[in-house]
């Protein structure tokens, strides 16, 4: 595979005919996008465990690039409520250092993902564990952000959602009033926003700077963000030495998942609001380029922002340029205007993180788990409970052994095995009983469906509901759409076990990739050729011949 076959970022597309007009749109709706990001980037750098810098250089740095490299004309990227649980955990337990580690470690994977083409798997992932994930960590993002929208400083947090809410529970009479009145002012200043307005003057900005203004003037004394440098840090690796790469892979490969994710469903988002189609293996080649650099200028992870991504879209967005548009402009504010970012109270970063949990949230499913399929309810359940309780890794692993599950259950469902009779026209007419006769002795079923390892049991037990075995099988496997390798051992173990009491079994009509699967297994070829038919006429045919030369030779008894 060639370097040019590989690696065809949409901005080379959208620069072909790039017009005067479309400079004009991209600008304009970049520097709107690059506002409402800047309080969004500082929020999730705070809540995240680290520094409001860490999340600006996540969104100027990954930001661009996911822009530049990007298999989607207007995603914006940058750090997301997604990966708090993960980040900030890592960050409790094992410290910033190894959290650079793994975010490299997960752009080496999703660089990997893409090259490897794995962009569509993603979207086999089922919706309930999706939405199970979104919703828990909906969750997760709000009792993060209570400390610092009550005004509890110095309170120290467990990483754990429980934890989280004893201790703040424990400790409700430690509530600073002028820190909470600027939290629920703010709050419900972004929440009841004037949507007529949202689109030309974002609320988390106009909030940010209000309460700024206010802590500034009034002198009120709350918790805000430390003063963030006036420039980038040079571009380093972590230090290596010492490092648990066992303990590391597991969350690396968690931030990996949730970065293809979030990243393919925001440009599925973004391609049904510009009528667009996006390149989803270029996508995770870019988020693994742009988590790798995020981890060299010593920012967090970074995906996909579908708030984001709407807001371009809605203010004119045309282009990769008015991403990199937006990255550039949030450059120019922390040049400019980082000294400010020390009135910020945290109070006012907590209420937007609130509002943004709020609306990620999927709580509308909660009232529809009754009319949900059980297995979809359960599984739904499942991955909320485990990802607000527990650690959003193993809700992770678990949700996707439990998206296998309800893979295999469903192809089982789909799997079935027949006999043929005269009402089987749908079939064809050479395949179907109609004016035919079964000679005694001979059995005749249909397979429909996948044949696959959740469903191979079916056969097996459909035959040994017959005490004796039949002279001969036929085996109609014209319908089977797809066979795997535990399918093929199915089918051969009847075949073994036929041949065992002298009986034979017959394939009727196997086509492309069943066909090409028995071929490479060896089990054409031991099945012999004559015992593979292309319709039922053929196969009664054979298992007539087959009859009557056992016929024969009973008949035939030497002389002593």
């Amino acid at each position: 595979m060639t370097l040019t076959g590989l690696f065809r970022p949409k901005l080379l597309e959208t620069l072909k005919g790039y017009s005067r007009a479309d400079l004009v749109a991209d600008l304009l709706a970049g520097v709107t996008v690059g506002i409402v990001a800047l309080p969004l980037a500082m929020a999730l750098g705070i809540s995240s465990g680290g520094t409001a810098e860490q999340g600006l250089y996540t969104a100027i740095i990954a930001g661009f690039l996911i822009s530049a490299l990007g298999g989607s004309r207007v995603q914006i990227g940058g750090p997301t409520a997604a990966f708090l649980p993960i980040v900030s955990g890592i960050l409790l337990v094992q410290g910033y250092n190894n959290l650079l580690v793994a975010t490299l470690l997960a752009g080496a994977v999703l660089v990997a993902m893409g090259w490897a083409r794995l962009g569509v798997m993603i979207k086999y992932i089922p919706y309930p564990v999706t939405a199970g994930f979104t919703s828990g960590i909906a969750v997760y993002i709000l009792s993060t952000q209570l400390k610092d929208f009550l005004g509890l400083a110095g309170l120290k947090m467990p990483a754990e959602f429980v934890g989280k809410v004893y201790e703040i529970g424990t400790h409700l009479d430690r509530v600073h009033p002028p820190t909470l009145i600027l939290g629920v002012v703010s709050f419900l200043g972004v929440y009841f926003w004037p949507s007529a307005w949202r689109r030309r003057v974002p609320p988390s900005i106009v909030m940010v700077i209000l309460a700024s203004v206010v802590v500034a003037a009034l002198g009120i004394q709350t918790p805000t963000i430390p003063e963030i440098p006036r420039s980038l840090p040079v571009p380093h690796l972590p230090a290596l030495e010492g490092i648990h790469w066992g303990a590391l892979m597991r969350p690396a490969f968690t931030i990996a998942l949730l970065a293809a994710i979030e990243s393919l469903l925001c440009a599925v988002v973004a391609d049904g609001m510009i009528d667009d189609r996006h390149d989803s293996n270029q996508e995770l080649l870019a988020q693994g380029v742009a988590n790798i650099a995020s981890a060299l200028f010593g920012g967090i992870p970074a995906t996909g922002a579908i708030a984001r991504t709407g807001t371009n879209v809605r203010s004119g967005g045309r282009t990769p340029v008015a991403g990199m548009v937006h990255a550039l402009t949030l450059l120019g504010i922390v040049l400019a205007a980082a000294p400010l970012a020390k009135y910020v109270p945290l109070a006012t970063l907590a209420a937007i993180l609130i509002v943004v949990a709020l609306n990620m949230g999927e709580w509308h499913h909660f009232a529809r788990l009754g009319r949900w399929p059980r297995s979809d309810a359960i599984v739904f359940l499942i991955v909320f409970g485990l990802t607000v309780l527990t650690d959003l890794t193993v809700a992770v692993e678990v949700g996707l052994v439990l998206a296998a599950v309800l893979f295999i259950k469903r192809v089982s469902e789909t799997t079935q095995i027949t006999s043929i009779d005269e009402r089987s026209d749908h079939l064809g007419p050479e395949d179907t009983l109609a004016g035919k006769s079964v000679p005694d002795g001979v059995l005749v079923f249909n397979l429909f469906g996948a044949f696959l390892f959740g469903a191979a049991d079916k056969l097996e037990g459909t035959l040994s509901r017959y005490q004796q075995p039949p002279e001969v099988l036929i085996l109609g496997v014209k319908r089977v759409m797809a066979i795997d390798a535990t399918g093929l051992n199915a089918i051969e173990e009847i075949r073994v076990k036929l041949a065992r009491h002298g009986r034979q079994l017959i394939l009727c009509g196997p086509h492309t990739q069943p066909l090409m699967a028995m071929q490479n297994h060896g089990l054409l070829e031991r099945l012999g050729a004559e015992n593979t038919c292309e319709n039922l006429d053929v196969a009664l045919q054979r298992a007539g011949v087959i009859l009557a030369a056992r016929k024969a030779a009973r008949h035939h008894v030497p002389r002593s």
